[in-house]
């Protein structure tokens, strides 16, 4: 701060008219003028001394007051000169970046990538592999039967994994189908370890977290004519990791079954020998055995019958069962016996004849669909639990239309009483 001196023009009436340059003071010692006090002028006080024709309020300050100003100007510059080069001239010295270890996710499609999949591969590649083979054959021969066009839909995980998912609506055979691939990496936490732990006693119980890979194949095909049933297919795989991918415990789990509207016999014995016959390929026991598991699975509990005619079904297939490479073998006959067991049945019946009394039952039916889905279905809650699980995939399985009657019973003797009388009490089919 310099002095105020705002009172000039009325102690000093005489000066001449001139434009006055003031000149800042300099002052020896800068804690000189930081103490100094300000005091307004009196008109009563003597004239301000007069230097140079500038009023001031000290006496001049020494030149002596700055050593060598013009020495100290040029040595300051050369030296900030000297440190500005240097920082620009020095070579840059990189920031280290924070690395991850690759996922199991990444480090698979690496191996895809370089290696492609072969039966060296691991298993869950292999399945991978399969079942999108599979997903390929089974939606080019439906669209051979309808005539249309699936819808494809391409997605991924941000934790790891992808899935195709093939929809056809309103085709002029299925009202609605659905066929779709999903693979999932994701991480198991303890509790769900501990569930797991029942039927698999391989998985360490004290640990906190798991790595795990799903992968399977999903299809569900609802018809337009009544007198065509429904049919559904599932066959997957399960593998927990350690961090550097290598396969733990593991299984396979999966079966297809058929859900008529209404009661043809031929077509509930050929599918179920269709079945049967992949299943003798590799044990006899496996058709009574997963046939019954299937009649007790798709079961509506509060409805006190079946979903539909069944098929198999079986889950937790594991090392006590039969070797690894022997359940893949199984699985995969299983799934290619698929179009043999249901092309047939449908080309004989799609063109069938209809009228509103039929339609209007097969709505009911897709209605006991629906429940058994929405409220018992394991894969269904599975996948709605899961974290970043695609819902309209999961939800594929859901008919395009569906109907809830209050208090309906269909007529004694009829053809819709028939069928319920099957649902009610499982038929050995062959």
């Amino acid at each position: 701060m310099t002095p105020t001196i705002n009172c000039v023009s009325r102690t000093l009436p005489s000066l001449p008219r001139r434009v006055l340059r003031i000149q800042r003071p300099v002052y020896q010692h800068q804690h000189q003028f930081r103490n100094a006090s300000v005091r307004r002028r009196d008109p009563s006080d003597p004239p301000l001394p007069i230097s140079n024709g500038i009023p001031t309020t000290s006496k001049p300050a020494s030149p002596k007051g700055v050593w060598a100003p013009k020495t100290r100007l040029i040595v300051g510059i050369v030296f900030v000169g000297s440190m500005i080069y240097s920082m620009l001239s020095a070579p840059l010295q990189p920031v280290p970046e924070r690395t991850e270890s690759p996922s199991i996710a990444d480090l698979d499609s690496r191996r895809k990538r370089e290696s492609g999949v072969s039966p060296t591969s691991p298993m869950r590649l292999r399945m991978e592999a399969f079942i999108k083979e599979q997903q390929e054959l089974i939606v080019r021969e439906l669209e051979k039967v309808d005539g249309g066009k699936f819808r494809k839909d391409t997605w991924t995980r941000p934790a790891g994994g992808d899935g195709v998912s093939c929809v056809l609506q309103d085709g002029k055979v299925f009202e609605k189908a659905g066929v779709n691939t999903s693979v999932v990496y994701g991480t198991l936490p303890r509790a769900a370890i501990a569930k797991m732990r029942v039927n698999h006693k391989a998985l360490d119980p004290d640990i906190d977290s798991l790595e795990f890979f799903a992968a399977g194949l999903s299809l569900v095909l609802h018809p337009q004519n009544p007198m065509a049933p429904t049919v559904h297919l599932n066959y997957r795989y399960f593998e927990t990791m350690d961090k550097n991918g290598d396969g733990k415990a593991w299984w396979f789990g999966g079966g297809t079954d058929l859900t008529p509207s209404y009661l043809f016999e031929e077509d509930a014995i050929h599918f179920h020998r269709t079945i049967k016959d992949a299943c003798d390929t590799h044990d006899r026991d496996y058709y009574p055995r997963f046939k019954a598991w299937c009649d007790k699975y798709f079961f509506i509990p509060h409805r006190g019958e079946s979903r539909g005619v069944g098929g198999i079904f079986f889950d937790d297939l594991d090392e006590e069962a039969k070797d690894q490479e022997e359940l893949f073998s199984f699985v995969q006959h299983c799934l290619e016996a698929f179009l043999p067991s249901y092309l047939p049945i449908i080309e004989k019946r799609k063109d069938m004849p209809f009228g509103q009394r039929e339609k209007e039952w097969q709505q009911v039916r897709r209605g006991r669909y629906v429940e058994f889905n929405l409220v018992h279905d394991r894969g269904t809650s599975f996948g709605l639990a899961t974290p970043g699980a695609r819902v309209e995939s999961i939800l594929m399985s859901l008919p395009l239309t569906a109907r809830w009657v209050y208090m309906h019973e269909p007529e004694k003797g009829s053809k819709e009483d028939r069928i319920l009388g099957v649902l009610k009490k499982p038929v050995e089919w062959i």
